[in-house]
């Protein structure tokens, strides 16, 4: 039975929601666990709106990109509550073929240190260049001089190659993971995370850092507790470089814990030093705050830095009428400096000879004197386990599990479990997903996808393989949201009206088309395994099945009509509306894609900016011309339809 949904395309956040009977699903007792096994199910005895076949889209929907061929027969036959307790456990999912993706990617298994030497080396190699050209006398721009040198030394431009795919490979394999992985809650996790810890990969050196970030600091605590998860970002280099903490150094007027410690005794300590701090006794320090600075760091101190202190507890904890003051930003900033970065190794290290060792009060709590990392940590401990973090987070996950409006019934009640269970991500997590809310009529098919969203789900929904280039990570750019690219510190919107206007709906046809078409790497209708039978069906045929497969079981009439036409005109009409973004052409057996050639270097790489971040007008698969008919268009509008726009 296919249901209406509102025809009006253009402003896509007011489609209606599918509306239909209620039914009721009744409370069923955990199965057993399995051996191995122990997942935790949760079955509310409070009856779901949704149907039990819209319950399978929703969490696939929503708990993964999508689903995968197979992956709807799967869930029906484990049980969608069943499915919910194992992604929540991921741990326990086996994962080949992520396995069998990650040594492709050579900077994810190159160490940071690496990954910094090899920036020196690139950055020393264009200074000698640059000062050989001009010591012969020729006037050139230092852009002039990075080309001239590129050109001249092979091993320059294979240093140069190597440094930039750093920003690349993070991108290739995260959309990657993202269509692949088995474990999707925890990369659909990893992706609210990265968000909401939001570092921009154009800043300087935080490009360097962007690995260890995503596999180190984020994904080891996506599912765990939110303390944990707040210090390692905190301490995480890419934080602190593109938040400029690592420069932040007490001012004059407040002394320095350096100063309290060279009047006071040190003695040598086995794995580090001990430090005796007035009033404090001996505290073991680890081994990497007894290193000298390097001369970089060792430079004069720049002073107090506000912005990371800020941004903490604006964006990161307390939200912005989380309570706290100007007086609370500047105290937390005295108890973050010298936290920092030995640029040598790419790794956190505290200095003391940046650190305000006065005494401080932040959000009423007195940080006593004389102290020196337990500064930061303390301000941690205080913000995590404040109730407005627990709401501010709380919201956050309902926004991007259930609706843009964030029901504030439900909110009030997982914060509650945030609290109790001291800010435990999983439990919260599990609180919204198995929840009347989540399940309920009006949630279902409430949230836009986001330009990531919409490239992973269409990859999953054609049974795509991983692209291990940057090809499918360009266009997620192209589409408005570069993966580690959003300049400000919070993060890209997850909210549908953020990502609709007639050049981003044409942007999202174009795709749906070029994926059916084969022009995205590693989908094609060769991967999609419904495609040998569906071939020589019926139009009629084709389109139901389609509807089935891709756009789960409902359409409205007016997709129906168009997925049985080929015509679709919203194309000509939006083309003909914004001259900024491709344009499209129609008649009555194809679509057509046409854009001036993209941009592309020598030997046929995709163009990148120097940042390493894709440009705007490098992505073929939204800009040459695509023709389809038969099957291939039916799939494609379909891909580009307003449902499943939806997620």
């Amino acid at each position: 039975m296919h249901r209406s949904l509102s025809s009006s395309f253009p402003p896509l956040v007011a489609l209606g929601l599918i509306t239909g009977a209620c039914a009721h699903t009744p409370a069923l007792p955990s199965p057993a666990p399995s051996s191995g096994q122990e997942y935790r199910v949760v079955v509310s005895a409070v009856p779901r709106e949704q149907l039990p076949e819209e319950q399978i889209h929703q969490v696939l929907n929503r708990l993964a990109f999508g689903p995968r061929p197979g992956n709807v027969e799967q869930v029906r036959s484990m049980g969608v509550d069943q499915w919910i307790a194992r992604q929540l456990a991921p741990e326990r999912i086996p994962d080949p073929r992520v396995d069998e993706l990650m040594p492709h990617y050579e900077v994810l298994n190159t160490p940071t240190p690496e990954l910094v030497g090899l920036y020196r080396q690139v950055q020393q190699a264009r200074r000698r260049e640059l000062q050989q050209m001009r010591a012969d006398g020729d006037t050139v721009s230092k852009a002039a001089a990075r080309r001239e040198a590129m050109r001249d030394d092979p091993e320059l431009r294979d240093l140069a190659r190597k440094a930039q795919k750093i920003v690349g490979d993070v991108q290739s394999a995260k959309l990657a993971r993202a269509v692949v992985s088995d474990r999707q809650l925890q990369e659909v996790m990893v992706d609210f995370w990265e968000n909401h810890f939001s570092v921009y990969a154009g800043k300087g050196q935080t490009r360097l850092f962007l690995a260890s970030y995503d596999r180190d600091v984020i994904r080891p605590h996506a599912l765990g507790k939110f303390r944990d998860l707040l210090e390692a970002v905190a301490k995480s280099p890419a934080m602190l470089f593109f938040l400029d903490n690592w420069e932040s150094a007490a001012d004059s007027a407040h002394p320095t814990l350096a100063a309290a410690a060279r009047a006071s005794r040190v003695t040598p300590a086995r794995g580090g030093r001990r430090v005796f701090l007035p009033g404090r006794g001996a505290r073991r320090q680890p081994a990497s705050t007894a290193r000298p600075a390097s001369a970089a760091a060792a430079r004069r101190p720049k002073g107090l830095n506000e912005n990371y202190a800020r941004e903490l507890m604006e964006l990161h904890t307390l939200g912005v009428d989380g309570g706290y003051t100007q007086h609370d930003v500047i105290e937390v900033a005295r108890a973050l400096t010298g936290w920092s970065i030995d640029l040598r190794s790419g790794s956190f290290v505290f200095r003391p000879q940046m650190h305000d060792a006065g005494e401080k009060v932040v959000l009423g709590h007195t940080l006593p004197a004389g102290r020196g990392i337990e500064d930061g940590e303390q301000v941690l401990d205080i913000l995590a386990r404040q109730p407005a973090t627990a709401r501010f987070i709380t919201t956050k996950l309902v926004r991007r599990f259930v609706s843009d409006s964030a029901p504030p019934t439900l909110v009030d009640r997982c914060a509650t479990t945030f609290a109790q269970t001291d800010g435990d991500i999983r439990e919260t997590v599990r609180c919204i997903v198995t929840s009347q809310e989540f399940f309920s009529r009006s949630a279902y098919r409430a949230k836009v996808k986001t330009p990531f969203e919409v490239v992973a789900s269409g990859l999953r929904a054609m049974g795509a393989g991983a692209d291990t280039t940057a090809r499918s990570a360009q266009i997620v750019a192209r589409m408005g949201q570069p993966i580690f690219g959003r300049q400000t510190p919070d993060g890209w919107p997850d909210r549908g009206d953020a990502w609709m206007n007639t050049g981003a709906i044409l942007n999202r046809i174009n795709f749906g088309l070029a994926l059916a078409a084969g022009r995205v790497p590693a989908a094609s209708m060769t991967t999609w395994p419904y495609a040998a039978e569906l071939r020589s069906a019926d139009r009629t045929t084709q389109a139901d099945d389609v509807i089935r497969t891709i756009l789960g079981g409902s359409a409205s009439p007016e997709t129906r009509s168009i997925l049985l036409s080929g015509e679709n005109p919203m194309l000509g009409r939006f083309a003909a509306s914004d001259s900024g973004v491709s344009s499209l052409t129609r008649d009555s057996s194809e679509m057509t894609m046409s854009a001036p050639p993209p941009s592309r270097r020598a030997g046929g790489a995709l163009a990148v900016n120097r940042k390493g971040l894709p440009r705007a007008n490098g992505m073929r698969a939204l800009d040459q011309p695509v023709a389809l008919h038969g099957l291939a268009q039916v799939v494609g509008l379909a891909l580009g339809s307003p449902e499943f726009q939806r997620r």
